[in-house]
């Protein structure tokens, strides 16, 4: 049972997850649900997926193991995962999200969702405890499924039907790279109805790995020529299962996640804001909101999300690096009244960026501008053992003199936050950070600096340290 709980649901290779192991979570959360009267066997339990090869299987055995424990599973196909989540809680009913998220084919994972929105620390460990038990167990097909999948989209797609003001998005050439998003039907939709002209474009039935926190080269030059050739005011996409976005300007640059995060608890008035320690430390600067830190991955921001309600926050506005944006109020924009939705959206920064521009008359690349963030960027080592980038941190996280060492031809290092991994302030101000990577074997290497080139210049300096303390181990 190799696959465990990464940042966001559980993860693992695809053999991994189809042995059983998928299954057996599957039916633990059924079981932890009754045992918790968080639902009961007898009410449904919605089940969508993303467009990878192995998640119709996946998603087969998982309606087979909630219906064992007595619960009805719902087929709700390929869809955005907040839009399921969000179809899920409006039925007070629980979800299972079929995905691997960002990463590559050969992953997949599971995401589930109580009837009150994503599970919490708390419910990983409980749902861990069980998962054994059911492993190994032969279990029937689920009977033919009743199928939710339009309803699930038309009312996603409703959310955010009258949210922009005044003349909407009308005049703008907004391209779409659909790839292999489970989301690209929703954008479609929802940015058609808000005015704008979509071009769809790179539509592909081969899955696509698109990472909107650390985006490829190839991504950015596709994209950047699409700009120039469709001639765009802008270009949008999401991840696999639609709830991180990819915006990119009409210069083709590609727009940061917590650049578009604060867009967006700027433009919606937020009075708090929760933020993993990733995100720009100039947030705090530039937003009139209180600012909670966490580790990554949605429970934490969730978790700070429900602390900042307890004191009675009128606007609770959670991101991540990567873009995907939690709410934890009823919002109210123009014609639209958008529902809590405390698991990550890739509409909503989206929405909020092409509008926030448009109120500011600006262009997007000069609305990012006007934010004055610090210069950020992030990039990772791929095919990193995740047990080695961990003995790597805790090594220079427990030796300052270790730490200082290891950084020494970058700086003089100043400051230390052990919040989530190892991020570093060097007295000349610039900021390097090392979190290997909850979802796959990566270690994720993030930077502040007074340049953009400065700031990849740290990261490369930095990935080649990496490399060069791992020797021969790194593929």
């Amino acid at each position: 049972m190799a696959a465990k709980f990464g940042t966001s649901g559980l993860r693992g290779l695809v053999g991994d997850l189809t042995d059983g192991t998928a299954s057996a979570h599957a039916r633990a959360f059924a079981r932890h649900l009754g045992s918790h009267a968080m639902a009961q066997p007898g009410s449904p339990i919605f089940i969508g997926r993303d467009m990878r090869a192995s998640s119709p299987e996946i998603a087969r055995q998982c309606a087979a193991a909630v219906r064992a424990e007595g619960y009805v599973p719902v087929d709700c196909g390929v869809v955005p995962t907040p839009a399921l989540a969000l179809h899920a809680m409006g039925r007070g009913a629980a979800a299972l999200m079929i995905t691997g998220s960002h990463i590559p084919d050969d992953r997949n994972g599971v995401k589930f969702y109580r009837p009150d929105g994503e599970i919490d620390k708390t419910d990983e460990t409980a749902i861990s405890a069980l998962a054994p038990e059911f492993l190994g167990q032969t279990l029937p097909d689920a009977a033919p499924m009743q199928s939710e999948h339009d309803k699930v989209l038309d009312a996603f797609v409703a959310r955010y039907r009258g949210f922009v003001a005044g003349e909407g998005l009308h005049g703008l050439r907004i391209g779409l790279y659909e790839h292999s998003s489970a989301a690209s039907e929703a954008l479609a939709r929802i940015l058609t109805e808000a005015g704008a002209a979509v071009i769809r474009l790179g539509h592909s039935h081969r899955f696509i790995p698109v990472d909107t926190e650390a985006v490829s080269d190839e991504t950015r030059r596709l994209t950047a020529g699409w700009v120039q050739s469709e001639s765009l005011d802008g270009l949008v996409s999401a991840d696999g299962d639609g709830d991180r976005p990819l915006v990119v300007d009409e210069t083709g640059s590609v727009l940061r996640g917590d650049a578009l995060g604060l867009i967006v608890a700027r433009h919606l008035g937020a009075d708090a804001v929760v933020t993993p320690v990733t995100s720009n430390s100039g947030i705090e600067d530039h937003c009139d909101a209180r600012v909670w830190r966490t580790r990554v991955g949605s429970p934490f921001v969730i978790a700070g999300m429900n602390a900042a309600l307890e004191e009675d926050m009128r606007r609770v506005i959670g991101f991540e690096a990567n873009g995907g944006v939690l709410t934890g109020n009823v919002i109210e924009s123009s014609q639209a009244r958008l529902a809590p939705l405390p698991t990550r959206d890739s509409v909503l920064p989206i929405l909020c960026a092409f509008a926030a521009a448009r109120q500011a008359g600006q262009s997007l690349s000069a609305h990012v501008a006007s934010l004055a963030l610090p210069v950020a960027a992030s990039d990772r080592i791929e095919n990193f053992p995740t047990a080695q980038s961990q003995q790597l941190v805790v090594r220079l996280s427990g030796d300052a003199a270790v730490c200082a060492g290891f950084f020494a031809t970058l700086g003089t290092v100043g400051h230390i936050d052990r919040t989530d991994g190892l991020r570093v302030t060097l007295e000349d101000g610039r900021i390097v950070h090392l979190r290997p990577s909850g979802n796959a074997p990566e270690m994720r290497v993030y930077s502040e600096a007074g340049s953009l080139a400065d700031a990849q210049a740290v990261i490369a300096a930095t990935m080649a340290l990496v490399k060069q303390s791992a020797g021969d181990q790194i593929r």
